[in-house]
C-alpha cells in the first residue's frame, strides 16, 4: 500500500466571531497587591480608563494587563480538489 502525504500549511487568525477580551489588575502596593480589577471588556479604551481613574486615586502605577481572543487555523491557500487537510488520531502503541 503506497501513501502520500501532502504537506499543508496553517496560518493563525483571529477567530471573528468572538470578540477579545481586555482587562487590567492593579499589582502596586507595599506588603501586597492591591488587586483591584477592571472587569472585562471588548476594547481597552475602558481598560485604560479605568488604569488612569485608579492610578488618580490611589497613586498605584503598576498593573498585569489581560488581552485574551479565540483563534482559529486556516489552511493557507487553496487545496486541490478532493483533498482535505488530515485529520490524525492518537496513536497508541
Amino acid at each position: 500500500m503506497t501513501r502520500v502525504f501532502r504537506y499543508v500549511p496553517y496560518s493563525r487568525v483571529q477567530d471573528p466571531s468572538a470578540a477579545p477580551e481586555y482587562g487590567a489588575r492593579c499589582v502596586s502596593g507595599d506588603d501586597a497587591d492591591c488587586d483591584a480589577d477592571s472587569g472585562l471588556y471588548s476594547a481597552p479604551e475602558p481598560v485604560e480608563e479605568w488604569q488612569r481613574k485608579h492610578t488618580q486615586e490611589t497613586g498605584h502605577l503598576r498593573y498585569r494587563r489581560v488581552f485574551a481572543d479565540y483563534a482559529v487555523m486556516e489552511p493557507v491557500g487553496d487545496l486541490p480538489a478532493g483533498l482535505a487537510p488530515a485529520r490524525v488520531r492518537r496513536v497508541t502503541a
